[in-house]
């Protein structure tokens, strides 16, 4: 039995391997964890000559620390506004004032929430800036989707031609611009600070598929798992940096308080910038400082890795397979929920749970911190469990998506019962959004398994398909809580968000794989001359 057979069942499915099968013919190419192992250890797992020229700091480490960095301010530029929003509008008077009860009193305070007793006895209402209502705050809040839906595919077939460093560097750097003309354009005109946003999401609509791009070029099979749990915490990082400082920044004078939010994290990502442009390469021959043994190590993953060449794009193949639409689906309820919590949790602890500036910050970073927290742990999790042959990589994606999709929907579930009950709210949301970090390891590596070629187009393709998803789901949530902060609204908002959980994560158990398609590979010239070997050459 060959090599190939034992790698591979019946249902084209990879079988667990173990490091010491077939040790004459093939070395470990999963090294130790970076996760596990900051300190440099992983040299260890090589031999020879390559182990000797392997320093303990590789150029990898800088791309995906720099990455996560990256990711991190550029989302903490995106929710900003999230948390600053609340100090812009001010406090609109949604809570039920005691003593001015009607005949169904008990009923109003079940679905209200009321405020503290002692609160609804001195609150006087804070004054914002700007007057719009809820279904307005939806639009300002879901207009940056409007642009970051345009430029996905762009984004993820210029990294593919032009080269990821660019693309990734340019989307944070022009982002962070806009970022610091926020506050301007907000006092101009709303319309002004919605084409703001919708620039905003059109530069970075291009990082994520730019960035995956470049995860496929340097990252092999068995590492991505690893190295796309470090890159992707960014987003989470972001959160919970962003809204903790935002919550402080906005209710203290600092440059008048709640502009100085989208200040810090606009300067912030234009200094990054520098040096990103200054210590990142595109591939692994092209990097001035890559030691021997790690160009050495990468190259000999090249079979599974991005080539250097462009390959044309078979849009066909690629809308007839069935794991693509899989992936796009598991990516779409992912969205889905993911810029629900993301964009409401500040809007409903204000409204029904009746948290301050300065609490809301706090809390609202909380569920991202588990989320970030529980990303590394379960990344470390399958890194081991993959190493160690006890899971396929097939196993570890479809694992990570069920936690991921079904688990935050179960959370959801509990959520539609805690009713006013402040703390079990909070407790409950950090589960939902912190089991949510599983899907590093899920459909966020898919992309790079399916077609590493073209995985910087097809995150194109979901985040696009995604961006939907941002675009509609602060309108619903603001068309259903719009005058009518209550349990039941809020409870259609997520039952929404249990549905969508459900049926995308089933779909994408279903019908993902691991394996890269025949379409990935340059289509074979079709001039065969006098050998009629155009068969052999279509054979995958």
């Amino acid at each position: 039995m060959s090599k190939e057979d034992l790698e591979s069942g019946s249902n084209g499915e990879a079988l667990p391997l173990k490091p010491t099968e077939f040790h004459g013919e093939m070395k470990e190419s999963h090294t130790t964890s970076l996760l596990l192992s900051p300190d440099g250890s992983e040299r260890s797992r090589l031999e020879g000559e390559e182990a000797e020229a392997l320093p303990c700091w590789q150029v990898r480490y800088t791309l995906a620390i720099l990455s996560l960095i990256g990711i991190a301010l550029m989302y903490g530029m995106r929710v900003i506004l999230s948390i600053a929003i609340v100090a812009m509008v001010g406090s609109r008077g949604h809570h039920h004032e005691a003593g001015n009860s009607t005949e169904g009193e008990e009923e109003i305070l079940l679905d209200a929430c009321p405020a503290p007793e002692e609160t609804n006895a001195t609150k006087t209402a804070v004054e914002g800036e700007f007057d719009w209502d809820e279904t307005t705050q939806g639009v300002i809040l879901g207009s940056f989707f409007w642009g970051y839906a345009c430029t996905n595919i762009l984004g993820g077939r210029a990294a593919e031609y032009s080269g990821g460093k660019k693309i990734f560097g340019l989307g944070i750097f022009l982002s962070a611009a806009l970022t610091v003309i926020t506050p301007i354009s907000a006092r101009t005109s709303t319309e002004f600070i919605i084409a703001v946003r919708v620039l905003s999401g059109i530069v970075q609509g291009v990082v994520f598929p730019a960035i995956n791009s470049m995860l496929a070029t340097w990252i092999s099979p068995s590492e991505r798992s690893r190295y796309s749990t470090i890159v992707y915490s960014g987003f989470p990082l972001g959160t919970v940096v962003s809204l903790p400082i935002g919550g402080y920044l906005c209710s203290s004078p600092i440059f008048g308080g709640w502009p100085s939010v989208f200040y810090l994290f606009g300067g912030l990502g234009l200094v990054w910038s520098v040096f990103w442009f200054a210590l990142v390469h595109d591939r692994p021959e092209q990097h001035p400082r890559i030691s021997p043994g790690e160009l050495a190590l990468l190259q000999g993953n090249k079979e599974d890795t991005k080539r250097a060449e462009v390959v044309a794009l078979p849009l066909r193949e690629i809308f007839t397979s069935l794991p693509f639409w899989g992936l796009m689906l598991g990516a779409f309820g992912y969205d889905y929920g993911f810029f629900t919590l993301l964009t409401e949790i500040p809007t409903y602890l204000k409204n029904m749970q009746h948290f301050d500036i300065n609490q809301n910050g706090l809390l609202s970073a909380l569920p991202f911190l588990a989320m970030w927290l529980w990303g590394y742990v379960w990344g470390s999790l399958m890194d081991y469990l993959t190493r160690t042959g006890k899971l396929t990589i097939i196993t570890v994606r479809r694992l990570s998506m069920s936690v991921a999709l079904h688990g935050a929907m179960l959370s959801l579930i509990v959520m539609c019962f805690v009713n006013c009950n402040s703390g079990l709210a909070v407790a409950v949301l950090c589960l939902a959004v912190g089991l949510s970090g599983s899907a590093n390891c899920g459909f966020l590596c898919s992309h790079q398994d399916l077609a590493p070629n073209f995985a910087g187009t097809l995150l194109g393709f979901t985040n696009t398909f995604g961006s939907f998803a941002g675009v509609f789901a602060p309108m619903i949530t603001g068309a259903l809580t719009e005058g009518n902060q209550t349990v039941t609204a809020w409870r259609f908002v997520f039952l929404i968000t249990v549905g969508m959980y459900l049926v995308t994560g089933t779909l994408y158990i279903c019908f993902i794989s691991n394996r890269t398609q025949s379409w990935n590979e340059p289509k074979p010239k079709q001039n065969c001359g006098k050998s009629n070997n155009c068969n052999e050459a279509k054979v995958n």
